[in-house]
C-alpha cells in the first residue's frame, strides 16, 4: 500500500525548522516498512535521545511489577516513603496532600505537582540549556516542594504533565527490585523485546548524542542521566519501532492494563494532548486538525523531537526524531499530518 505524502511532509518540515538531522520510520501492523526517510546523516540506527518516551517504558515496568504482584494502582505513597520525606510535596490552597497520592495518580500525571522542568523563570530546562548539571532525586523532590500544586490529587477532569511524577515511579521501582532502573529496563524491556541498542546511560563513557536547541548544539550527559526514569533512554528508530509495537500488542505486559478509555486534557500549553497511563493521546478528530482527522494516536513524544505513536485506525506506527529541543510541538504536528495523510 502506498502512502503519498509522507516524502514531501518530511523535507517541509526540514527545510522550514532548524533541523539538521532526522529520521522517520512508519511500519504497518504486519510489520512491514510503508515509510523510512532519514536526514543529515542519520540512519534508523542511530542513537537519538528519547527523552520523555522513556515515560513509557516506565509505565511498562510498573505493569510487569503489578502482573507479578509487587503493587498496584492504589498503593499509597506511604507504602513506599516515610511521611516526613513526603510532607510539604504536594500542598494546594493551604491543605498538604502528599500522603494521599497513589502510584496512579502519578502514572495518570493526575497528581497536581508542579513541573519544575518547565515551571518557573529559572526552571530545569533552561538551566540544561546553559549547562549540565546532575540534578538528584532528592533535589527534585525539594525543588517540587517549592512551589504549590496545581490541584487535588486524582482531580476528575484534569492532568497536569510533570516529569517529577515519573522520576517518583523509579525510584519506586527500584525500591521494589533492589536493582537499578538500568537493570531493570534491560531484564523486563530490551532484552525481552531484543532491544540491543537501547540504554540508559550510567556513565559518560557511554555515548549520549549532541541535542539541538536552534542551531546550537547540547552535549549534556549529566542532565540525561539524572533523567532516568522520566526522560534518559537512549535508543534507536529500530529499536523504538520494537518497543512500540510491543508496548501496544501486549508483548510485554497484559495490555487490558492499558485501559484505553481512561484519559485526562493535560493543561493548555499541551494542547491538544490528554494523558493516559503512561502515554499520551492526540484526538485526531478535534480542533487541531479542523474536525477532518479519524480516530487517536498513541504513545509519546519527547522536548528532543523524539516521537513514537500507534495510529490505531490504520493499524501504523510512527517513530523518529527531529533532533530539536526549540520546537516541542513539532514532533506531534509532523505525526498528526502522517495521519491525515492515510485517510
Amino acid at each position: 500500500m502506498k502512502f503519498k505524502g509522507y516524502d514531501n511532509l518530511f523535507d517541509k518540515y526540514i527545510r522550514t525548522k532548524n533541523i539538521y538531522e532526522s529520521v522517520a520510520l512508519i511500519k504497518n501492523g504486519a510489520g512491514e516498512t510503508v515509510f523510512s526517510k532519514t536526514y543529515g546523516g542519520k540512519t534508523t540506527d542511530s542513537p537519538i535521545a528519547a527523552a520523555s518516551i522513556t515515560k513509557m517504558f516506565t509505565a511498562a515496568c510498573i505493569f510487569t511489577l503489578i502482573q507479578q504482584g509487587y503493587m498496584t494502582l492504589n498503593d499509597s505513597l506511604l507504602d513506599f516513603y516515610e511521611p516526613a520525606f513526603l510532607k510539604g510535596l504536594h500542598v494546594y490552597k493551604g491543605k498538604d496532600y502528599s500522603c494521599e497520592l497513589k502510584i496512579s495518580d502519578l502514572l495518570y500525571q493526575t497528581s497536581g505537582l508542579a513541573d519544575i522542568y518547565e515551571e518557573g523563570k529559572n526552571n530545569i530546562k533552561k538551566q540544561a540549556i546553559i549547562s549540565d548539571t546532575f540534578i538528584t532525586f532528592e533535589k527534585n523532590i525539594a525543588l517540587t516542594k517549592e512551589k504549590e500544586a496545581h490541584f487535588p490529587p486524582n482531580y476528575k477532569t484534569n492532568a497536569h504533565y510533570a516529569d517529577i511524577n515519573y522520576n517518583i515511579l523509579g525510584d519506586i521501582i527500584e525500591k521494589i527490585t533492589k536493582c537499578s532502573l538500568e537493570s531493570v529496563f534491560e531484564k523486563y524491556i530490551f532484552s525481552k523485546i531484543n532491544m540491543t541498542k537501547t540504554y540508559l546511560p550510567v556513565s559518560e563513557k557511554e555515548y549520549i548524542p549532541m541535542v539541538y536547541y536552534g542551531d546550537k548544539q547540547l552535549y549534556r550527559p549529566q542532565f540525561i542521566m539524572c533523567s532516568k526514569a522520566s526522560g534518559g533512554c537512549i535508543t534507536t528508530a529500530k529499536d523504538l519501532m520494537i518497543f512500540i509495537q510491543a508496548f501496544f500488542s501486549g508483548e510485554l505486559f497484559d495490555k487490558k492494563m492499558l485501559d484505553l478509555e481512561l484519559y485526562r486534557k493535560l493543561q493548555l500549553s499541551m494542547f491538544p494532548i490528554y494523558y493516559g497511563s503512561g502515554y499520551m493521546r492526540v484526538k485526531m478528530g478535534g480542533f487541531s486538525t479542523s474536525f477532518l482527522g479519524q480516530g487517536d494516536l498513541i504513545g509519546h513524544s519527547g522536548s528532543t523531537g523524539s516521537f513514537a505513536f500507534y495510529y490505531p485506525n490504520k493499524e501504523l506506527f510512527f517513530v523518529g526524531d527531529f533532533n530539536q529541543m526549540k520546537y516541542p510541538a513539532l514532533p506531534i504536528r509532523f505525526v498528526m499530518q502522517l495521519a491525515m495523510f492515510t485517510q
